[in-house]
């Protein structure tokens, strides 16, 4: 603690200390400003401007297109680690060393088996169901199945309930799409690495033999890392919130899936999808809504570009642009939406209104294209999020509970009706 700030509030003042982490950002610690003041609170819809939690997990500086895991570069992280590296780092804190790593990837793999009763609960939804409702269903499930609470004093209980997320999270992705899709449900293989499994239980099809292209491999291994976590977004907090009232893993992963269901927030890279669609449908031409999205009066939104967090280029998606073109080239598809998105993606860069705005192509723009050419559908886009982001979740819920922090418990400001007598039903 350094330093002290001032409110006045009715007359009197009161001194609250400022806090200041290591990256030299400030924060009015107001904990005990409530009850020093007889019940003023600060007000701060959506929590812009709040700090929730000190965490020494992710620093972001949107100024600066900034992004680290644990003090280390996103830019150095996606090019030299794969996703199980990042997953533990992220998690236990460090970088592991081989054996480590070997163990953390044996102990994985040993927990990728699914309960056969979980195939019940998928075959009770129907193919219309949204994937992202399905898969918060059955992570959820999973708690019936481990329904033992995990002591978080334990170093070894809580090891074995990442590993067993960890091992499970994947095959359920697959399994949610397969299911969509009317193909029998697979588990792949344990001689692939982690990533590679993942593909192969996707698009295994059972008469014929998987092989894996290295290339779109290293680029679903990119966009895991660069999604694997974003400081405290919505999902994020949701699962440190749903956490603190020591609810389960499983549990609190469930909600942050259903957080990140929503088209503000992981459905982001979806949205980009059906705007590219929608153009199609209307022709394709791309100086037409280029100058929609800069019309004032037009509704349109340009799907993609720009960023809630980042006032400059998203440094994730410097990273996967390069991918996004070596994909496209290898792949060598032949798809109108793909061709779209490119256009929009140069008109943009090449544009004073947006370079000036800095509404720069972000993440959500490049993995949507990404995931297109994998064959990957639109409505598995947020669910291949969510398995990005899974060792984010686990690490900030796994902080929370080791630094005991307090149930989250939001106040308000009352706006509603003094009170009122009530008014017997026949003289109303």
């Amino acid at each position: 603690m350094s330093d002290n700030a001032t409110i006045e509030v009715g007359g009197k003042s009161y001194e609250l200390p400022v806090f200041t982490g290591t990256e030299n950002e400030q924060a009015i610690d107001i904990s005990k400003f409530r009850g020093a003041s007889d019940g003023v609170i600060t007000i701060d819809p959506g929590y812009k401007n709040t700090g929730s939690c000190l965490s020494e997990i992710t620093f972001l500086d949107g100024e600066k297109g900034i992004l680290r895991y644990r003090g280390y570069s996103i830019e150095d992280l996606a090019e030299n680690a794969d996703f199980l590296e990042v997953a533990y780092l992220l998690i236990f804190g460090e970088l592991p060393d081989t054996e480590t790593l070997d163990k953390f990837y044996t102990d994985i793999k040993k927990e990728s088996i699914v309960d056969d009763d979980i195939k019940k609960i998928l075959d009770a939804f129907p193919k219309s169901a949204h994937p992202m409702g399905v898969l918060s269903s059955l992570t959820s499930a999973l708690t019936a199945f481990s329904p033992s609470s995990v002591n978080v004093d334990s170093d070894e209980e809580m090891y074995k309930s990442i590993v067993r997320i960890l091992g499970k999270f994947p095959v359920l992705v697959a399994w949610t799409m397969r299911k969509k899709q009317g193909l029998p449900l697979d588990y792949g293989d344990n001689k692939l690495g982690y990533v590679e499994n993942v593909l192969k239980m996707m698009f295994n099809k059972p008469n014929e033999e998987y092989e894996n292209n290295p290339i779109v491999v290293e680029a679903l291994d990119k966009l895991l890392i660069l999604h694997a976590d974003h400081e405290q977004n919505c999902s994020t907090s949701t699962v440190r919130i749903v956490g603190s009232s020591h609810a389960g893993l499983f549990a609190s992963l469930s909600a942050g899936i259903s957080a990140l269901w929503g088209p503000l927030h992981g459905g982001a890279n979806q949205a980009v999808l059906e705007m590219l669609n929608g153009i199609q449908e209307d022709g394709g031409d791309t100086n037409k809504y280029m100058a929609k999205a800069k019309d004032k009066n037009d509704p349109f939104r340009l799907m993609g570009f720009g960023h809630r967090v980042y006032k400059n280029f998203d440094p994730r998606a410097k990273i996967i642009k390069k991918a996004a073109d070596e994909v496209l080239g290898d792949l060598g598809i032949e798809d109108p939406i793909l061709d779209i998105a490119e256009g929009l993606e140069k008109e943009a860069l090449a544009d004073p209104y947006f370079v000036d705005r800095k509404l720069y192509p972000n993440v959500d723009f490049y993995s949507g294209i990404i995931y297109r050419a994998m064959g990957i559908p639109t409505e598995m886009f947020t669910v291949m999020f969510a398995l990005g982001r899974l060792p984010g979740w686990i690490a900030q819920w796994r902080e929370m509970r080791l630094n005991k922090e307090p149930i989250g418990r939001p106040r308000q400001i009352y706006t509603g009706e003094n009170l009122r007598s009530f008014v017997p039903l026949d003289k109303r």
